[in-house]
C-alpha cells in the first residue's frame, strides 16, 4: 500500500488508499530542507568536493573552477585563494581529475589575464608551474592534456617571454635529455618544433636550436628522429638561412640518409620547406642530388612522398625575372641584394656605357622576360659562375658562345681550364685573348639560336691524332681573328664542325657518341643554311655593326633581337623539315629529349618530373603519382616560365588524356592559371584545345572548367571568345539532373561573362539560357538566376541603344508576367524585386516598362503571388525615393493597389499590404514563401 505524503505543517497533499493514521507515513517536502550548498561560500562549496572522496565529485570541482573565480573576482583575497586551491587540487591522484584540471587552465588563465590588475601574476605563480609539470605526467591523458593546453597558452600569448625563457624551455630541454622517459622525450621533442613558431627565432635558435641537432642525432630512438625530420622545415623557417645552411642542413643529409624509412618519408614530405630556407645555389648544388637519393629511394613509401614534393621542391627554382616569384634569402647586404636583383634581368644586361630605351626592349610576349635565354648571359642564380651540372645528370649542354666580358672569361679560363670554355672558343674560331667578339659573330644565327650541343670527352688518342688540339694550349696556338666576314667564319665553323664528326667516328658504335655525331651532323646542316643567308644580310647590318655597345647576348636592342629571332625560326624550321623529310640526319626521340633542356631547375629533377606520367610509375611508386603531377603542373610551368613550356607541353597533353577523371578534374580546375602563365598565344595554341575537351567530359571535369570559365574565357581574343557562345548552352545538361549546383554556378558564372560580350552576344546566346535558369526546378538555382536577369537588364538597359534592353523587359512581361502557371508570374515579381533592389534600371525607366504589368498582379488568383507582390510593394518599393517623393501617376497607382491589397481576402495579403516596411525583411519572408511553395 502506497504510503500518503504530507507536508510539514500536516497538510495532505495525497491519498492513497490510507486505511488508518498508523499507516501514514509522512515524507518531508524539499522545501523544508534548505540546501547546505546554498548556504556555503564559493570556497566552502570548493573546499567541500575538493575533499570529497568521489573522483566525480573532484571532476566536477575541476570544471566549475573558471565559474567559482567568476564568483569571487571582486575579492582578490578570494581569488587568490581559489588559485591556491588548484595548485592543491593538481596534486590528485586520479588521472582524469588532472586532465580535466588541464583542460580548464587555458580558460582561468584567459580570465586573470583580463582581471590582471585583480589578480597579480595569477598565471605565471600558480598555474603556469602546473602546465609544465604536467608535461611530464607518468598518464599519457595528462601529458597530452598538458601539451595541448601549453601550445594554446602560447598561440593566445599569455605566457610572458620571460616565463617562456626560464620556465618553458628548460624544463623541455631537460625532458629532452639522454637519460629520459622515451615517450616523454619524443612529445617533448614535438612540443619544442610546435612551439618554435610562436616563440620566434631569437628563443628558437638559444635554447631550442642546440638541443634539436643533438636529437637529429639520436642513436637510439628512431622516434626522435622521425620527430626531427617531420618537423624540419618549421624549425629552418623560424630560424632563418643562415642558421640552415650552418647547423641544420648537417643534420638534414644525415636524416635523409637514415636507415629507417618512416624518417627519410617525413624528409623527403618537409623538403620544400628547407628548400625554401636556403640560397639558391645550395639548392641547386645539393639539395638537388639529395632529393634524386629520396625518388631512388629502396622504400616505396618514401619514393611516394618525394614524387609528392618534387612539384613544390621545383617550384622553390623560380626565377624572379620569368616567374615574379621572389624567396626571401636572409642576412645579405643591401649592395649583394642590388647585384643579385641585376643578375635576375639575364635577358636585359647591358654593359655600364649602354642603356636600354623602351623601344629597344621586344614587346612579343615570346621575346620578352620569359623568352628563350641568350647564351652567354650569366646564370642569374649563380652570378658570374659558369653554369653548373646538376647532380646525375651529364647531358646539360655547355653555352658555345663566349663571356660578354673580357674579365670574366679570363676567370673561368683561370679557375676551369679545358672546360666548356675551350670548346666554345674553338668552335667560334676566336682566341683567348679576344676581348672584342665581332659584331658579325654576334648576329650568327647558328652560334646563338641553333639546339646546343652537349659537351664532348674525347679520349687522349683522338685529342693527339686531331688536326685541330682540344686543349688550351690548342687554342693559346691557334691565330688571333681580326675581322673577318660572317661567310668566312660560317666556313671555319662547318671545317671544325667537320672535323670533330672526323675524329668522332672510329667511335660510332658507342651509342652516346653516335648521338653526339647526329647532334653536330644536324648542326653542321644549320650552318649552311646560315652560310647561305650571311651574305646578303651583311649589307643590311653593316651600319649597325659599327655602334660600340650593340650586344646582341645583352639584349639591348629591340630591332637586332627581331631579327635574331627570324634567324632562329628559319634555322629552327630547317631542322624540323629535315627531320620530317626522314633523312638519316634526322632527330630520335632521344636527342628530341635533349633537345629541350632548360636552365631554370635541374634537368635530373625536371626528367624525373616528367617521368610521373610513366604508365610503370603507377606500379612502382604510387597510384595517384599522375594526380600529384597535374596537381603542381602550374606551379612547375610558373617557375620554368613560358619559354620552356615546350618541356611540359607533352606531359599537359598525356595528363590531360589520362584514364582517371581525378587527374583529367585536377588539370581542368587550374587551366585559368596555367593560361595565366603561358600567355595569349601559347593558351591558343595549347591549351584551348584540351579546354575544349574538359567541356564534353564528365561532370566532376567539367564542374573544374565551368567554376573558372569567365577566368579562362577573359583570356582569349575576342573572336576565339565568341566561339564558345555556342556552347554555354550545353553546361544545361548534367549526367545528374539533380546535380543543381552545375546549374547554379552557371548562372554564377553568366554573371560575369556579360561583360565579356556585346550586348547583341548577350541578347542572342546568354538571354536563353538565364530566362531557363529563371524556371529552374530548385528554388537556389532560380534565386541567383533572377540576379542574372537584373544585371542582363542592366548591361543592355545601358548599351546605345537600349533596344536589347526594351526587348528583353517585354519578353520578360510575356514569359513570366502573364505565364499560364503560377510560379511563372511568381518569378516575374522575384525579377522586379531583384531589379529594385539592385538598382539595374533608373526608377523612372521601372516605372514606366516593368510597373505596369507588376500591379497588374494584385488581382491574381493564387495568394503566393498576391503576398509577394505585397512584400515587394510594402518593403521594396516603397522605400526608393522616387517613390516617397514625386507625386506621379505612378506613386498614386502604387498606393491604390496597396489599399486594395490591404482589403485582400487572404489574411497573409493583407498582413504584409499593411506592416511597415522597416518591420520585417523581405529576404527572409520571401524566400520562406518561394521555397515553401515550388
Amino acid at each position: 500500500m502506497a504510503p500518503c505524503m504530507y507536508i510539514s505543517k500536516g497538510h495532505k497533499v495525497g491519498v492513497d488508499d490510507c486505511s488508518s493514521e498508523s499507516d501514514v507515513i509522512v515524507v518531508p517536502s524539499a522545501l523544508d530542507f534548505v540546501s547546505q550548498d546554498d548556504m556555503l561560500t564559493p570556497l566552502g562549496r570548493l573546499d567541500k568536493y575538493a575533499a570529497s572522496e568521489n573522483v566525480f565529485n573532484r571532476q566536477m570541482v575541476a570544471r566549475s573552477l573558471l565559474d567559482t573565480l567568476r564568483e569571487v573576482c571582486d575579492d582578490e583575497r578570494d581569488c587568490i585563494a581559489v588559485l591556491e586551491r588548484i595548485s592543491r587540487l593538481a596534486d590528485d591522484s586520479e588521472p582524469t581529475v588532472r586532465a580535466e584540471l588541464m583542460e580548464q587552465v587555458p580558460h582561468i588563465a584567459l580570465f586573470c589575464q583580463e582581471n590582471r590588475p585583480a589578480i597579480p601574476y595569477a598565471f605565471s605563480k600558480y598555474l603556469l608551474p602546473i602546465v609544465v609539470r604536467y608535461l611530464a605526467d607518468q598518464n599519457n591523458q595528462v601529458r597530452k592534456t598538458s601539451q595541448a593546453a601549453l601550445l594554446a597558452l602560447l598561440e593566445q600569448e599569455l605566457i610572458e617571454r620571460f616565463d617562456v625563457e626560464t620556465k618553458v624551455c628548460p624544463v623541455l630541454v631537460e625532458l629532452t635529455a639522454p637519460d629520459s622517459n622515451d615517450d616523454v622525450k619524443t612529445e617533448a621533442v614535438a612540443i619544442m618544433c610546435k612551439m618554435a613558431p610562436m616563440v620566434g627565432k631569437d628563443i628558437t635558435e638559444r635554447l631550442i636550436l642546440p638541443r634539436f641537432c643533438e636529437m637529429c642525432c639520436d642513436c637510439r630512438m628512431f622516434h626522435v628522429r622521425k620527430v626531427c625530420a617531420a618537423n624540419f622545415g618549421d624549425i629552418c623557417s623560424v630560424v632563418g638561412q643562415q642558421a640552415t645552411e650552418e647547423m641544420l642542413l648537417p643534420r638534414f643529409f644525415q636524416l635523409c640518409s637514415d636507415n629507417v624509412w618512416g624518417v627519410r618519408k617525413a624528409c623527403a614530405e618537409c623538403f620544400m620547406a628547407v628548400s625554401c630556407a636556403t640560397c639558391q645555389e645550395i639548392r641547386r648544388t645539393k639539395l638537388s642530388a639529395l632529393f634524386i637519393n629520396l625518388i631512388s629511394d629502396p622504400s616505396r613509401w618514401v619514393r611516394q612522398a618525394a614524387f609528392q614534393s618534387l612539384g613544390p621542391f621545383i617550384s622553390t627554382f623560380a626565377n624572379p625575372s620569368s616567374s615574379g616569384q621572389y624567396f626571401k634569402e636572409e642576412n645579405k647586404s643591401s649592395e649583394d641584394t642590388s647585384v643579385e636583383d641585376k643578375n635576375r634581368t639575364r635577358d636585359e644586361e647591358v654593359p655600364e656605357d649602354a642603356q636600354i630605351r623602351p623601344e629597344d626592349v621586344p614587346t612579343d610576349p615570346t621575346v620578352s622576360n620569359s623568352s628563350v635565354k641568350l647564351e652567354g648571359a650569366p646564370d642569374p642564380d649563380i652570378g658570374a659562375e659558369s653554369p653548373r651540372k646538376p647532380p646525375g645528370d651529364s647531358s646539360l649542354p655547355c653555352p658555345l658562345s663566349s663571356e660578354p666580358h673580357q674579365e670574366a672569361a679570363s676567370n673561368e679560363d683561370d679557375k676551369k681550364p679545358g672546360t666548356c670554355r675551350s670548346a666554345s672558343r674553338l668552335e667560334v674560331g676566336a682566341s683567348a685573348q679576344d676581348s672584342a667578339p665581332l659584331d658579325q659573330e654576334l648576329y650568327n644565327s647558328f652560334h646563338f639560336w641553333r639546339t646546343p650541343l652537349p659537351e664532348i670527352d674525347l679520349d687522349v688518342e683522338l685529342e693527339q691524332g686531331s688536326g685541330n688540339k682540344l686543349g688550351p694550349e690548342g687554342l693559346e696556338g691557334m691565330p688571333e681573328a681580326t675581322a673577318p666576314a660572317s661567310a668566312n667564319i660560317t666556313m671555319a665553323t662547318r671545317k671544325e664542325l667537320e672535323e670533330m664528326i672526323e675524329n668522332l667516328e672510329p667511335h660510332i658504335d658507342d651509342p652516346d657518341v653516335k648521338a653526339q655525331v647526329d647532334v653536330l651532323a644536324a648542326a653542321l646542316r644549320a650552318s649552311s643554311l646560315d652560310a647561305c643567308d650571311e651574305a646578303s644580310e651583311a649589307a643590311r647590318r653593316a651600319p649597325q655593326d659599327e655602334l660600340p655597345g650593340c650586344r646582341l647576348d645583352h639584349g639591348t636592342a629591340g630591332p637586332l633581337m627581331s631579327e635574331a629571332v627570324e634567324n632562329m625560326e628559319s634555322a629552327l624550321r630547317y631542322i624540323h623539315d629535315d627531320s620530317d623529310s626522314g633523312t638519316s640526319g634526322g632527330f630520335s626521340p632521344d636527342e628530341e629529349r635533349r633537345a629541350k633542356v632548360q636552365d631554370v631547375v635541374p634537368q635530373a629533377l625536371l626528367d624525373q618530373y616528367l617521368s610521373m606520367t610513366d604508365p610503370s610509375r603507377a606500379q612502382t611508386v604510387d597510384t595517384e603519382i599522375a594526380k600529384h603531377c597535374a596537381y603542381s603542373l602550374p606551379g612547375v610551368a610558373l617557375t620554368l616560365g613560358r619559354q620552356n613550356w615546350h618541356c611540359l607541353r607533352e606531359t599537359y597533353e598525356t595528363l590531360a588524356s589520362d584514364m582517371q577523371w581525378k587527374v583529367r578534374r585536377t588539370l581542368a580546375f587550374s587551366i585559368h592559371e596555367l593560361a595565366v602563365i603561358l600567355g595569349d598565344q601559347l593558351t591558343a595554341a595549347d591549351l584551348v584545345p584540351i579546354f575544349n575537351g574538359f567541356l564534353k567530359d564528365l561532370d566532376e571535369v567539367r564542374i573544374g572548367v565551368l567554376k573558372h570559365l569567365h577566368d579562362f574565357l577573359k583570356l582569349l581574343h575576342i573572336d576565339k571568345r565568341r566561339e564558345y557562345l555556342y556552347q554555354l548552352q550545353e553546361f544545361l545538361v548534367t549526367d545528374n539532373s539533380r546535380n543543381w549546383r552545375f546549374r547554379a554556378e552557371l548562372a554564377e558564372q553568366l554573371i560575369l561573362l556579360l561583360e565579356l560580350y556585346s550586348p547583341r552576344d548577350i541578347y542572342d546566346y546568354l538571354r536563353p539560357i538565364a530566362l531557363n535558369l529563371c524556371a529552374d526546378k530548385v528554388s537556389s538555382v532560380r534565386w541567383i538566376s533572377y540576379k542574372l536577369v537584373g544585371e542582363m537588364v542592366r548591361k543592355l538597359h545601358r548599351a546605345a541603344p537600349p533596344t536589347f534592353g526594351v526587348d528583353l523587359i517585354r519578353e520578360l512581361v510575356e514569359s513570366f508576367g502573364r505565364c499560364p502557371r503560377w510560379s511563372g508570374r511568381q518569378a516575374f515579381v522575384f525579377v522586379c524585386q531583384t531589379v529594385i533592389e539592385d538598382e539595374c534600371l533608373p526608377m523612372d525607366q521601372f516605372a514606366m516598362h516593368l510597373m505596369p504589368h507588376l500591379l497588374t498582379l494584385a488581382n491574381d488568383r493564387v495568394p503566393n503571388v498576391r503576398v509577394l507582390l505585397a512584400k515587394t510593394l510594402r518593403q521594396t518599393l516603397l522605400e526608393k525615393e522616387y517613390f516617397l517623393t514625386s507625386a506621379s501617376c505612378h506613386q498614386e497607382a502604387v498606393e491604390q493597389t496597396i489599399m486594395a491589397l490591404q482589403m485582400d481576402r487572404d489574411s497573409d495579403v493583407k498582413y504584409f499590404a499593411s506592416i511597415h516596411p522597416a518591420s520585417t525583411k523581405i529576404s527572409e519572408d520571401a524566400m520562406s514563401t518561394a521555397s515553401s511553395t515550388y
